[in-house]
C-alpha cells in the first residue's frame, strides 16, 4: 500500500471538506518529490505536491515561490501546507509545457516571454535572499561527473594525468562563474520545467534556486537535456537577451563577446554536472531513463572545450573516455 498516498488523501479531503476529487499522478522528477491532480466535480483542478520531510524540505519552495510571485512571475500559488508533513497545495498551471509545444515556428515567441521572464526574475533580486552559488558548491557539482559517470557509470578508473585534467578544467570553469555578476538563479530553467500558460509561462522545480552566476538561467534554457537548436539560433536568442538585460541595467558584460564565453564555459560546468546526476540517478537510484540524454550533452560538453585553447585537454579527454 502507498502510505504516503493514503496520508495526502486524507489530507486533501480536510482542504476540500464535502467536495469529492480525483487522483492523478501529474508528474515527477528526479526528487522523491510527486506531484497530483486533484479534480473537482466542477470542474477545477489543483496540483497536490507530496514531498518526504526525511527526503525533501518544502521550505526552500516556499520561499522560493514567493520571491518568484513577488517578481511578477507566474509560479504557482500556495493554498494550502502542511510542511512538516510535506504536503503542498497548489494552482495548476496546466498540462502543456514548453518542451511539449516547442517547434520552429513557436520556438521565437517562447522563448521570448521566458526571456523577459528571466529578466524579471533577475532584476527582483536582493542580497541574502537565496543561497550563493559559491565555491564549495560549484566545485561540488563538478565533482559529479568523474566520481559518478566516469567511475560508477563508465567503470573507468583515470590516471594521474587524467585526473590533473580535470582539476584544471574544474579551476578554470569555477574562476569563470565566480566572476560573473550575481543575481537570482532558478538553477533549471528548462523547456521542461515551463508551462505554456496565461502569464506565459508558468514557472516550476525551482526549489533549489540560488544567487550565483548571471549566464546560468539562460545557459540552462538554450542547451537543454531533451531539446537541441543550432548555433545560429542560440546565439540570435541569446544575443537579444544579452541586449535587454543591458537595457534594464542588469549587471551583464559590456561586450557580447565576452558573455558569450561566460555563457558557454556556464554550460561546461552545467553540463559535466548532469552528466554525473544522470549517472547517479541510475546506478544509484535505480532511474536510468535519465542516461539517454547523456550524448547531447556529452555533444554540449565537447563542442565547447574544443572551441577555447585552455580547455582543449579537457575535449581531447571526453574524447577518450566516449568517442564521438
Amino acid at each position: 500500500m502507498d502510505f504516503r498516498l493514503v496520508e495526502l488523501e486524507r489530507w486533501l479531503g480536510a482542504q476540500f471538506p464535502s467536495r469529492t476529487f480525483t487522483l492523478a499522478r501529474a508528474s515527477e522528477d528526479a526528487s522523491f518529490r510527486r506531484y497530483w491532480r486533484a479534480s473537482l466535480a466542477d470542474g477545477r483542478s489543483f496540483i497536490a505536491m507530496d514531498a518526504p520531510p526525511d527526503k525533501e524540505d518544502c521550505r526552500p519552495f516556499l520561499h522560493v515561490a514567493g520571491l518568484l510571485r513577488a517578481a511578477g512571475l507566474n509560479a504557482p500559488e500556495v493554498l494550502a501546507q502542511d510542511a512538516a508533513r510535506g504536503f503542498l497545495l497548489l494552482t495548476d498551471l496546466g498540462t502543456r509545457t514548453y518542451l511539449d509545444a516547442l517547434d520552429d515556428a513557436s520556438a521565437a515567441d517562447l522563448f521570448r516571454d521566458a526571456t523577459d521572464a528571466l529578466l524579471r526574475w533577475q532584476l527582483a533580486t536582493r542580497r541574502g535572499e537565496l543561497p550563493p552559488y559559491d565555491e564549495a558548491l560549484l566545485r561540488r557539482e563538478l565533482d559529479l561527473f568523474p566520481q559518478w559517470y566516469v567511475a560508477a557509470h563508465l567503470r573507468r578508473e583515470l590516471p594521474a594525468a587524467d585526473r590533473e585534467i580535470l582539476r584544471n578544467a574544474s579551476r578554470l570553469l569555477v574562476q569563470s562563474a565566480l566572476a560573473q555578476p550575481r543575481v537570482y538563479v532558478h538553477r533549471d530553467y528548462m523547456p521542461r520545467n515551463l508551462m505554456v500558460c496565461e502569464p506565459n509561462p508558468g514557472v516550476l522545480d525551482f526549489q533549489d534556486a540560488v544567487e550565483g552566476p548571471i549566464s546560468y538561467d539562460m545557459v540552462c534554457l538554450m542547451r537543454d537535456a531533451f531539446v537541441s537548436w543550432n548555433e545560429e539560433r542560440v546565439l540570435d536568442w541569446t544575443a537579444r537577451y544579452w541586449d535587454k538585460a543591458r537595457k534594464a541595467a542588469l549587471p551583464v558584460a559590456g561586450d557580447f563577446g565576452e558573455f558569450w564565453r561566460a555563457f558557454e564555459w556556464m554550460g561546461l560546468q552545467r553540463h559535466l554536472k548532469v552528466l554525473g546526476i544522470f549517472a547517479r540517478l541510475a546506478c544509484r537510484d535505480g532511474k536510468p531513463r535519465y542516461l539517454a540524454d547523456a550524448p547531447r550533452f556529452l555533444g554540449y560538453a565537447r563542442a565547447v572545450a574544443r572551441r577555447y585553447a585552455p580547455l582543449a585537454p579537457l575535449a581531447r579527454l571526453l574524447d577518450r573516455l566516449e568517442p564521438a
